[in-house]
């Protein structure tokens, strides 16, 4: 709905939320990297930005986020990286509005970063590939590949192999405990099981699979486990990532409606519904 868009400097490009439908941890490698499974499905809440040009070559970020470095930002270093990767001279301000937890799993930074990628790759006329946005992408993360790749995947490896996958139609209610999760403190803990079996892409199908991350969080986290059994009381529920964030799958926007309007005042969730490809796809032809 959105690919028809001509995005211009005065457009508003979304990042949007990314779920891991499930997650398994099948192996780990000689260098300590995990090996996994996942299904990526991207939904239709998160992140925006806006770009206006820099003539100083100058990778400007007009909102840092509270606590986090400039130089850490992943917007601030996706620009740089483009820049130093095309030989770009051109510069940027980078206008971030956050709407996804940090540390949630739903992908918010390594969505920003992707879509830095996306706009300042048409806006700067660079003409790179999808494929080569990828790699430059997968040097700011395992996951900014997948938003770069814009279709619901299939993922192996360190999450970087792709395969699109057609995902059927669905409303999710999403839950965000307040809790910033450790991605590496998750894959660290010694209790984390590493030996799910594979399965197939052909495989698959929705409810397949669990996370194996989710006890060894919801262990750690009290609030997630919280979180877990609220929305459990309803429906199947499951976390995404590393967690914090706890989802259930709804055919119908009354039914995920329903359940949100079921909310206790401390918990705060949101609903959105499953995108089929990510809004900036038709970006790189």
């Amino acid at each position: 709905m959105t690919e028809n868009i001509h995005w211009t400097w005065e457009s508003v490009f979304p990042a949007p939320a990314k779920l891991n439908l499930f997650l398994h941890v099948i192996g780990r490698r000689d260098d300590g990297y995990h090996l996994l499974q996942t299904l990526f499905r991207f939904v239709d809440h998160g992140d925006s930005l806006r770009f206006t040009p820099r003539r100083d070559g100058a990778i400007h970020l007009t909102s840092p986020l509270p606590g986090v470095p400039i130089d850490s930002d992943l917007t601030v270093r996706a620009a740089r990286l483009l820049q130093a990767e095309s030989g770009c001279a051109h510069g940027v301000d980078i206008h971030l509005v956050k709407r996804l937890p940090m540390g949630g799993g739903l992908g918010g930074g390594s969505s920003d970063a992707a879509t830095v990628l996306l706009a300042l790759n048409h806006l700067w006329q660079l003409g790179l590939s999808r494929q080569r946005l990828q790699e430059i992408g997968l040097q700011l993360g395992a996951d900014v590949p997948v938003f770069i790749f814009g279709e619901n995947a299939f993922a192996e490896g360190l999450g970087e192999a792709l395969q699109p996958v057609d995902v059927p139609p669905a409303w999710y209610v999403v839950l965000e405990p307040p809790v910033l999760v450790p991605t590496a403190t998750i894959f660290g803990a010694p209790e984390l099981e590493r030996n799910t079996a594979p399965i197939r892409v052909i495989d698959w199908k929705p409810g397949v699979g669990k996370n194996d991350l989710e006890p060894v969080t919801a262990a750690r986290y009290p609030a997630v486990a919280e979180h877990l059994r609220w929305l459990s009381a309803f429906g199947e529920a499951r976390m995404t990532g590393s967690g914090a964030c706890v989802f259930s799958v709804w055919q119908q926007r009354e039914d995920a409606q329903a359940v949100i309007e079921h909310l206790p005042e401390h918990m705060r969730g949101w609903i959105a519904v499953g995108l089929d490809r990510h809004p900036l796809h038709a970006l790189i032809a």
